[in-house]
């Protein structure tokens, strides 16, 4: 887990001990506008270069709205599977709505964060402010669903690197060189969510190790403590996630399967709706690459980096290269512009919704504890309510 959990708890509202944070919200304005205005200006980039009205105005007389709408759908079935999970997670405490007000808020926090931290930890303080449950179980709660996204990628790698035999997920564009980059940085990332999810479950001792030394680095010295607090607190959470049935670990799977299965067919369907001839199976798979080749990147959802990418695996020979901006514009406003908007309203109505409930209190505190135990668990507290 991110060491940075306490500060997005601080940040979104009253912390666990009812002590109210600094500055309200650290998700300021510009934090969420800049990835934003990074993301619209690459894409204007490539539509400068490829867009050319007429093919497209010809491509858009043969718009297929079925397709489109089913793309749509896509996005309403990623949300709703996802906030399923949530439920399965916390064995059915967290309601069905609240775990759709949690899976938005997780998307819309890892799409203000850089892909390499991803906004687990903060979508963690939401939902302990959201339900006003203890941090500790909401943080295990999400420890479980990275899990299970960590186990898809372990076996999503493979399949396309053994599908790369068939099909031509890497465009031959890149080239040699390309083709071995990609292939290596697959198989790293493998190896490493490998060792990561094995440390998670079985060897939480090792990540603290790793924690101890990556945090006596002179500038993360000051998170020392705190990431020591962390890793420490893993250690019960693992025994905790071992304990867990194979059915409850299957029933996971498979909602995380039909959730990142729902995220990959969207850019199908947006292609397929404006160009019949799309090779079905090739942009599957190929959005299956990119995805995974999008973990690495640094900015925040990916912005800037996920449209260079969409051009290079999604252009010509695949789609004529006029499509390629439209596409992509519709791609990132199903994919991510929603998600921002849906996200930053949720966050809002939720650091509202804290301090109603600190006020009401008159006690300085939003009415909830930790509870010890209960920090132990990914599963919720029983008192709290299924909406």
């Amino acid at each position: 887990m991110s060491t940075d959990s306490h500060d997005a708890a601080a940040a979104l509202g009253p912390s666990p001990n009812g002590t109210p944070p600094a500055d309200g919200a650290s998700i300021s304005l510009g934090r969420v506008l800049w990835p934003l205005g990074l993301s619209l200006l690459v894409l204007g980039a490539i539509g400068y270069f490829t867009f050319e009205p007429e093919p497209f105005r010809r491509m858009v007389n043969e718009l297929n709205g079925w397709l489109l709408a089913a793309a749509v759908g896509t996005v309403v079935l990623r949300v709703l599977f996802g906030g399923w999970r949530l439920h399965h997670v916390s064995h059915g405490r967290l309601g069905p709505a609240g775990g759709i007000r949690g899976q938005l808020a997780w998307d819309f926090f890892s799409n203000v964060t850089p892909s390499t931290i991803g906004g687990g930890p903060i979508a963690a303080a939401y939902l302990a402010r959201d339900r006003g449950i203890p941090f500790g179980s909401a943080t295990a709660l999400i420890l479980f669903s990275m899990l299970l996204d960590q186990f898809w990628f372990a076996l999503s790698i493979p399949c396309i690197l053994v599908a790369g035999f068939y099909f031509e997920i890497i465009p031959a564009s890149l080239g040699a060189t390309g083709a071995w980059t990609f292939t290596l940085y697959f198989l790293g990332l493998m190896v490493w969510v490998v060792i990561f999810s094995y440390a998670t479950l079985f060897r939480p001792e090792l990540l603290e190790k790793l924690a101890d030394r990556v945090f006596r680095l002179r500038f993360l010295r000051r998170f020392h403590e705190r990431a020591l607090r962390e890793m420490r607190q893993l250690r019960h959470r693992a025994r905790i996630l071992r304990s867990q049935s194979l059915g409850f670990y299957l029933k996971g799977f498979a909602l995380t399967l039909a959730t990142w299965l729902n995220r990959y067919v969207l850019v199908v369907f947006i292609i397929w709706s404006v160009y019949p001839d799309v090779d079905k199976v090739v942009t599957f798979l190929r959005s299956i690459a990119l995805t995974l080749g999008s973990l690495i990147l640094p900015t925040p959802g990916g912005s800037g980096g996920l449209e260079g990418l969409y051009a290079l695996f999604m252009g010509p020979p695949l789609m004529p290269e006029a499509l390629v901006a439209p596409t992509l514009l519709t791609w990132r406003v199903l994919g991510y512009y929603i998600f921002i908007a849906l996200g930053a309203f949720l966050s809002t109505h939720g650091i509202h919704k804290s301090f109603r409930r600190m006020t009401a209190s008159g006690d300085g505190s939003d009415g909830e504890t930790e509870d010890p135990a209960a920090s132990r668990t990914p599963a919720l507290p029983k008192s709290e309510p299924a909406d």
